[in-house]
């Protein structure tokens, strides 16, 4: 079976240890939730449900996985670190008190980890996921010492992919292909949106997926211009321009293909239009590889598609981080300051739509930065898919 190895877990718990210290951090904790795990599954392969969690992580030793009160079953079952600690703190939205239960609190994980050690700077990578609930009761537990943002520390370190990671990730798109291959094949007109999206999510995971990478996208006629949606139970029918988004998640790591499908014979203006998504994506594609400057590749990006014709269409830049979740840093932008590295992953996501006419399409897919281009992970088909 695919998998990241223990070893490699704890090699990423050294790798934020060594940067800790170069920042000063005494402590840091990788926060998340279900929706947005990446931080902790990063750690600990925890995937919280219901509940929020975190991994403690002090400059040197073994780091903690706190969890709320109801996961510890759960937790021991998956998580690669076998220390867990249970805090009110992460317990689900709907706060119950739990009246009797010892549970650990900040304090108390503290000491575990560093004694009496003064705490010099305290960081939270996954800040902006945290609850205020998680929030007040850190800050309590920390008095005078700031919460500082350390999102980019552990990010750093998650840009560049190793093999294993890539092997979960070559396996997340060949489900993936295998999804949108299924769907594309059994798709009829008269079929709603939902039902559609019925057909990945059944087919994937036959496939072998543990989840889907985000909620699949199927959207058709007006309303195919959302760039960010969920299926509705609008009925597909003929002349729709529809399209699909499917990801596939394995053992924690996201795929993403998109591509468009004309319900009946196409218009000319619908095909000009796919044309157009199809050329913009292979356009960015030729710029990726090693050393490459990101700014300049969203820069070509925008003149690329203005001199298609359709710049207005436009919303984002041509590409975003690609691995635990569909969309994780770093973002492809104009105003991106870094150049590209080998072994670095991205969805090209290439969105283009129209409110004024209630028409988009995306095309993505997720490759990885190489010496000489871009290996395509999911390199699906490029043509006009007509049901």
């Amino acid at each position: 079976m695919i998998r990241i190895p223990d070893s490699e877990f704890k090699e990423r718990i050294i790798k934020i240890q060594a940067e800790m210290k170069k920042e000063g951090y005494t402590l840091l904790l990788a926060y998340g939730n279900e929706a947005e795990p990446q931080y902790i599954r990063y750690l600990s392969d925890y995937w919280p449900s219901f509940e929020t969690a975190g991994v403690l992580v002090p400059q040197e030793g073994d780091a903690l996985l706190l969890i709320g009160p109801e996961s510890f079953t759960y937790a021991s079952d998956r998580s690669r670190l076998r220390e867990i600690r249970l805090l009110k703190a992460f317990r689900e939205s709907s706060e119950p008190e739990y009246p009797g239960k010892p549970l650990d609190t900040f304090q108390s994980v503290f000491h575990e980890l560093i004694g009496n050690t003064k705490i010099e700077r305290f960081g939270v990578a996954g800040l902006p996921l945290m609850t205020i609930g998680v929030y007040t009761a850190l800050q309590e537990a920390l008095g005078e010492v700031k919460i500082e943002k350390a999102d980019a520390l552990v990010s750093n370190i998650r840009m560049i992919k190793t093999e294993n990671e890539l092997a979960c990730m070559r396996k997340a798109a060949e489900i993936t292909r295998g999804a949108m291959d299924y769907v594309i094949a059994n798709m009829q007109p008269g079929m709603t949106e939902c039902q559609v999206a019925g057909l990945a999510l059944g087919k994937m995971h036959e496939l072998g997926a543990e989840r889907e990478s985000y909620p699949v996208w199927v959207l058709t006629g007006a309303g195919s211009e959302q760039a960010i949606s969920r299926p509705r139970h609008k009925v597909i029918e003929k002349g729709d321009l529809t399209f699909l988004q499917i990801g596939a998640r394995y053992e924690g790591y996201a795929s993403s293909i998109g591509r468009p499908v004309i319900i009946g014979k196409p218009t000319a203006e619908q095909e000009n239009f796919i044309q157009a998504g199809y050329a913009a994506q292979e356009a960015v594609i030729a710029n990726l590889r090693a050393g490459a400057d990101a700014a300049t590749i969203a820069k070509k990006h925008i003149e690329y598609v203005t001199n298609l014709g359709y710049g207005d269409y436009l919303l984002y830049g041509p590409c975003h981080g690609n691995g635990l979740m569909e969309g994780e840093a770093p973002w492809i932008e104009t105003d991106s300051t870094y150049a590209l590295q080998e072994n670095m992953t991205f969805c090209v996501d290439i969105y283009l739509g129209s409110r004024e006419k209630q028409v988009g399409l995306r095309m993505e897919d997720v490759v990885r930065i190489t010496k000489d281009g871009a290996e395509n992970l999911t390199n699906y088909k490029k043509e006009l898919f007509i049901i």
